[in-house]
């Protein structure tokens, strides 16, 4: 922007004749940057010595001024609000009100600065508070920690917004409350959020660090643990992660509920902090309306003044995996949640830094350690003041006679005193307020008394601001008196814990037996059990049983069409027996002319033999014929004029058996690891059936099977059933792609083989 462009004028109040010209973007930079370090020092983060923003700093001194120690009678809220806002803190009372309520939450504070009376809110809501014209409030008890040594010379005053009156610009923390309940704040370019700590755990790392100021880090980590939270829900990120965080200011912590198994509910004990119950449960619920938590029958929120929190689950059935679902719960709702962390505070300089652990203690050491030795001069200097008042008093009371007639006889009596006596001007001003009968011989032993203990008391002050040794010490002494007064046990335990896993889709199902059915016009329905009969349910007219397959309501059904493609489904999804079912073109998008034939299901980790009548085939994994794609997968390569046979589940094709028939009645059984493990292709000749007679349609492969070890065979055929023993079956085995051995009369026109049951 040229010089000569746009202006900004500056007008100050002496009529104009004096006008300052600034570009406007310098104007406009100057302004926000004013802007920013206003929300930064005065808003948005804490200061390192007390570990308050201003508005918190405002509320605790206000209340302080009103009197409201934890020994007080409580007052309204809006008392203390009509305070703030109208001497120290010129902001909007809404806001202010909520910086109060926060404060006195214990399940957002984890050392509560107030205590409230009426409604201030609950985990459920934190903002449903009442308003507060309605609360009553004053300072907690462990709000002495901050105020304690206020007036003892411990802080600056500065002049309030319209300077009648003076606040204090910080307050003399005995602790390192910047840790202990923590803060979070979002200021123009940067960012606090400071996790709150155990008051106990925090003393005896500045214990460590008094001892040792060469500590590390990992060192100060032995006594601070990790962020120890309002709640008793488990911290379970890895130690060296918590030690990254303390070493670098940054980073992020897990936690997570806990729950107990009682009969066949489950109970969650502990939610992470800032978690709100009605929240879980809402989430929970919504799973379950949307069917991807079908393991869950019933919740309810049976927390009362007992129990705070008590969240029951009741699983559909005692086979649910309580371990599983609780990982799945933790993945998917705010059982478990991460809190970023960022040790981002206003340096004792003034200036905002990110620090590290050992660096935030050390400077509040060097923080308290002024503190301390400005109170210990505070009150050096009153025993001094004290003593030089007393000795002009013990002066006087040697010639009481002399001290009386002056005052009845001088007209100026206080330079007279000081003329007699040699005395200084405060001491002849305090002889002169001073009662009559404190001058009495009685009390000029309790005056020698009171000299010689401030002389003692002058002396140890004295000592203790001249060694840094004795200094460190009184430090650590009422360190160590606070944390035994003020600190507890930790709430947060620390445990490692193995990531939250999300169960899959057919996981979050009950493994229930299922038979799934299909009919010759490609309609599908699912039956409980494995006993129904599939031949023996109604179907719509001109339409009847095609086949049928056993398995879980958990797993996936795999249909296969004419054309040799796979399609997949979750069994517990298909439509129940109780009506026709559904057609399977309306779930999936099957090329033109196809028809679906066939229809497997088992686990994942097995194979499925895919054949067709020319006599080729091969293993494929189950899991490769999973899909979503509606259009389905090509797994099976059919030759012209072939047709898909049924497919053989192969649960192990090391041990089972397979066994193949012909339409021309031959039979063969060979082992299961004579075949290839495709994903797709045409495969391997299973039956040396001549390729001539196959392609002219005068023999074809008719039925394929699997059988565990030395299990039976069924033979269907026609009407007839025939079941061939293990040591019958060893007739018939050989090689793959061999002719195998004809079968009895009678069953040599074979329509199904099966495992026998």
């Amino acid at each position: 922007m040229r010089e000569s462009g746009l202006l900004m004028e500056l007008k100050e109040n002496d009529g104009g004749e004096n006008v300052e010209n600034l570009p406007l973007r310098e104007y406009a930079e100057r302004a926000y940057l004013d802007y920013s370090m206003y929300v930064v020092l005065d808003r948005a983060l804490p200061y390192l010595g007390d570990g308050l923003k201003p508005v918190q700093r405002r509320i605790l001194y206000a209340m302080h001024e009103l009197g409201l120690s934890a020994n007080a009678k409580p007052r309204k809220a809006a008392r203390t609000v009509g305070d703030v806002i109208g001497k120290f803190h010129p902001h909007g009372d809404a806001a202010c009100y909520e910086a109060l309520v926060l404060m006195a939450q214990p399940f957002n504070f984890r050392y509560p600065l107030i205590e409230g009376q009426g409604n201030f809110g609950s985990p459920d809501d934190p903002k449903s508070f009442a308003a507060m014209r309605y609360t009553e409030a004053r300072l907690s008890r462990f709000a002495e920690l901050l105020l304690a040594e206020l007036d003892q010379g411990t802080v600056d005053f500065a002049p309030n917004f319209d300077g009648s009156l003076r606040e204090p610009s910080w307050l003399p923390a005995r602790v390192p409350h910047v840790l202990l309940n923590g803060t979070t704040g979002i200021a123009v370019g940067m960012a606090t959020d400071i996790p709150p700590h155990n008051l106990r755990e925090v003393v005896s790392a500045l214990i460590r660090l008094l001892d040792d100021p060469e500590a590390s880090v990992a060192d100060l980590c032995e006594h601070v643990r990790g962020p120890d939270f309002p709640s008793e829900a488990e911290i379970i990120t890895p130690r060296a992660e918590l030690l990254r965080i303390y070493q670098t200011g940054s980073g992020s912590v897990r936690a997570r509920a806990t729950w107990v198994r009682e009969a066949s509910q489950i109970v969650i004990t502990a939610l992470p902090w800032q978690v709100s119950p009605a929240r879980v449960l809402e989430q929970i619920a919504e799973q379950m309306r949307a069917k991807k938590l079908p393991l869950i029958e019933d919740l309810r929120d049976e927390s009362d003044h007992r129990h705070p929190c008590r969240l029951v689950l009741v699983p559909r059935s005692s086979r649910v995996d309580a371990e599983a679902l609780m990982s799945h719960l933790f993945a998917t709702t705010d059982l478990e949640k991460s809190y970023r962390v960022n040790l981002n505070v206003i340096g004792l300089d003034g200036r905002p830094r990110v620090m590290d652990l050992k660096r935030l203690l050390s400077d509040w050491l060097f923080f308290r350690t002024e503190t301390v030795s400005r109170r210990l001069r505070h009150r050096l200097e009153r025993v001094e003041k004290r003593l030089h008042l007393l000795d002009g008093l013990l002066t006087a009371i040697l010639d009481i006679e002399e001290v009386i007639r002056i005052i009845r006889s001088e007209d100026e009596p206080k330079q007279a005193l000081m003329r007699r006596f040699a005395l200084s001007e405060a001491q002849a001003e305090y002889i002169l307020e001073t009662k009559l009968r404190q001058l009495a011989r009685l009390q000029e032993v309790e005056l020698r008394a009171e000299r010689e203990s401030l002389l003692d008391e002058r002396e140890s002050l004295k000592g203790t601001l001249g060694s840094r040794a004795r200094l460190r010490g009184l430090i650590k002494d009422e360190l160590l008196r606070d944390a035994e007064s003020f600190g507890d046990e930790r709430r947060s335990p620390i445990v490692e814990r193995g990531e939250a896993r999300m169960l899959a889709e057919h996981e979050v199902v009950p493994a229930e037996p299922v038979t799934v059915v299909l009919s010759k016009k490609g309609w599908v329905r699912v039956a409980k059990g494995h006993d129904i009969d599939p031949t023996g349910l109604s179907y719509r007219e001109g339409d009847g049983f095609l086949a049928a397959a056993r398995g879980r309501s958990n797993q996936h059904v795999v249909f296969l069409d004419s054309q040799g493609r796979a399609y997949s489904t979750l069994a517990y999804t298909l439509p129940s027996a109780r009506g026709n079912g559904e057609p399977l073109t309306g779930r999936f998008d099957p090329p033109a002319g196809a028809s679906f034939v066939a229809v497997a299901l088992g686990a994942e980790e097995s194979f499925l033999l895919l054949a067709h009548t020319h006599a080729q085939g091969f293993l494929a994994p189950y899991r490769s014929l999973l899909g979503r794609v509606r259009s389905g997968k090509q797994a099976l390569a059919v030759p012209e004029g072939a047709r898909v046979l049924e497919p053989a589940m192969v649960s192990d094709p090391a041990r089972d058996r397979i066994v193949v028939a012909s339409s021309a009645g031959y039979l063969l059984m060979f082992s299961a690891a004579e075949l290839p493990v495709m994903e797709r292709g045409k495969g391997v000749r299973l039956m040396g059936i001549p390729p001539a007679k196959a392609r002219a349609g005068e023999e074809a492969l008719i039925a394929v099977a699997s059988l565990g070890e030395e299990q039976d065979l069924l033979i269907e055929a026609g009407q007839r059933h025939m079941t061939l023993r293990w040591s019958e079956l060893l007739e018939y085995q050989g090689r793959r792609a061999q002719r195998g051995r004809k079968l009895p009369r009678g069953f040599q026109r074979v329509d199904r083989l099966s495992a026998a049951v």
